[in-house]
């Protein structure tokens, strides 16, 4: 402790004498001016002072080694050369200061006109803002006061529609009353001219046929909607939904990304379209091989192909494009048979109606169309949507439409008379797709935010269900036939597959990009996905594999 203690005085007594100036002794000259002063020698005294401060003068910038070599000078001497080098210093220390001093004074000035120029670029950026805020709040004013007038005119189109739907229904009804009572007439006329002629010849009457002109637009049938659903509930009462799936095989079927599918009515094949511009039709073996084999393809559309549907008769597959167009294709003869434009951008969809005769299709172009294939002309045009309409579909055995939109609604329409039956509102983001049960009243649709709504058709004011299938968006949906399963398709790579009367959705993974389409096989126990990714895969119930 002791040795610590005098090593620290050592330091501070160091620290002490580096910064204090060394004590010269001054006994030995003032002893010398005593000595000479009191002993009278004058002159010698004065020699001696002189003689002292010239060689004190000769020595000043060498003080301290003079000290040291025993050249003793006086305090004031010394001093006065230590304040001059402190002094030159703190000079030299002042004149760097002054400069960093002159070089932040300029950074200064620089950064307050920057600072200005920036205050005064806020103001105007703020000033737009707020001009911008009250041409918003003025337009927004305007809108709000043409939507009462906008309404008012809707409906008085929606009236016009029908009553002219009426009118032409009145007058088809008419003209084959008139056709009928004229034919009739004509016949009667001929055979009493027949009977003339052969009294007259005495000759027997000749053989004739009595000639029907028929409408060159189909008529619609009448559907039993009840009939196919009691069909449909007693065909799958017996049979249990599955749960749960697995990946029973998968194969490539395009090089670009596939955008549907479609299985065939009656038969395990499968119809893809994809961005290549083709369609496809692919035979599913459920037993043996696990690869799908390729039957037919199909060119023709100038773009990319968006949705195909099989005719009821399964001899037939329509297509839709970014062309715009809608291509009937027969498969005994190999080729396109039939193309339908009318659309004014591009067709996302089509549905055929139960009895092969008609054919629906929607487009981005914000309307549905009703094809009658026997006139090759559009019946109807549907106009109510305010943006892309992006799904359609016949409610099988039914004359009832459904489509949905981007503008987040769906509509059911009266095909016969070209009339909106009910609106569905809910969904907060686009729609991309909605499906009919076959077996129920409960209608399913999806949205960009990957949002599935249940509906009622009977009560369509607020969905009966929901599911958050999101983040992603989800593309398609699709009952399996029993009604009870729904399939769906997400952009996240997944397919979910729900419990309509609980909810309970679980999650399909394979796909390596989004699923675009999703269907179901004839008996509900297969799950048939595509995608992004140009592959299909064939998921099947757990049962199934055993």
């Amino acid at each position: 402790m002791k040795e610590g203690a005098d090593e620290e005085n050592r330091e501070v007594s160091s620290e002490e004498e580096l910064h204090t100036v060394p004590k010269i002794p001054e006994a030995v000259d003032d002893f010398l001016r005593n000595f000479l002063r009191k002993a009278g020698l004058s002159r010698t005294l004065n020699l001696f002072e002189a003689e002292w401060y010239g060689s004190a003068q000769t020595l000043r910038t060498d003080t301290l080694r003079t000290a040291c070599t025993g050249v003793f000078m006086p305090d004031a001497l010394t001093h006065g050369q230590l304040l001059r080098s402190e002094l030159e210093t703190v000079r030299a220390e002042t004149y760097l200061l002054r400069r960093d001093v002159l070089v932040a004074g300029e950074s200064l000035v620089r950064t307050q006109k920057e600072r200005d120029f920036h205050r005064l670029q806020y103001r105007r950026v703020a000033e737009e803002k707020n001009r911008l805020i009250k041409d918003f709040k003025q337009l927004r004013k305007h809108l709000e006061s043409y939507e009462p007038a906008l309404r008012q005119l809707e409906d008085k189109y929606q009236a016009a529609l029908r009553h002219k739907t009426l009118i032409s229904l009145e007058k088809d009804r008419v003209q084959n009353t008139t056709d009928a009572r004229l034919n009739e007439e004509k016949a009667h006329t001929k055979r009493e001219s027949r009977i003339k002629r052969s009294d007259s010849a005495n000759k027997s009457p000749a053989n004739s046929t009595t000639t029907t002109s028929h409408p060159k637009d189909t008529q619609f049938p009448v559907c039993s909607r009840l009939l196919d659903r009691l069909l449909a509930q007693g065909t799958f009462e017996k049979r249990k939904s599955h749960s749960s799936f697995s990946l029973s095989y998968s194969f490539r079927a395009h090089k670009l990304p596939i955008s549907c599918i479609d299985l065939h009515p009656r038969n395990l094949v499968l119809a893809t379209t994809s961005d290549d511009r083709s369609w496809r039709l692919w035979e599913l073996l459920p037993n043996g091989e696990k690869v799908g084999q390729m039957v037919l393809t199909g060119e023709g559309h100038s773009d990319w192909l968006s949705g195909c549907s099989f005719h009821p008769d399964g001899a037939k597959l329509a297509t839709t494009s970014g062309d715009s167009t809608v291509r009937l294709w027969d498969f005994s003869r190999g080729c396109c048979v039939l193309s339908l434009s009318g659309h004014g951008q591009p067709t996302w969809g089509c549905s055929f109606h139960s009895c092969g005769h008609f054919l629906a299709s929607c487009s981005a172009d914000r309307t549905a169309k009703l094809w009658d294939l026997n006139s090759q002309r559009c019946r109807l045009t549907l106009r109510r949507h305010a943006a892309s309409v992006n799904s359609v579909c016949f409610l099988p055995y039914s004359n009832l439409l459904l489509t949905c939109s981007a503008d987040k609604t769906l509509a059911t329409w009266d095909a016969r008379l070209g009339v909106c039956t009910a609106d569905f509102h809910g969904h907060q983001h686009p729609c991309n797709h909605a499906a009919f049960s076959p077996a129920s009243d409960v209608v399913a649709s999806c949205d960009t935010r990957g949002v599935v709504n249940l509906w009622d058709t009977r009560k369509p004011a607020l969905a009966t269900a929901t599911v958050d299938a999101g983040p992603m968006a989800a593309n398609q949906v699709a009952f399996s036939p029993s009604g009870k399963t729904l399939a769906v398709a997400s952009s996240d790579g997944l397919v979910r597959v729900v419990e309509v009367d609980s909810g309970v959705a679980s999650s399909l993974s394979g796909h390596g990009d989004g699923v675009q389409s999703v269907t179901f096989d004839h008996e509900g126990e297969t799950v048939m996905s595509a995608g992004s990714d140009g592959v299909v895969i064939v998921w099947a119930g757990r049962e199934n594999l055993k």
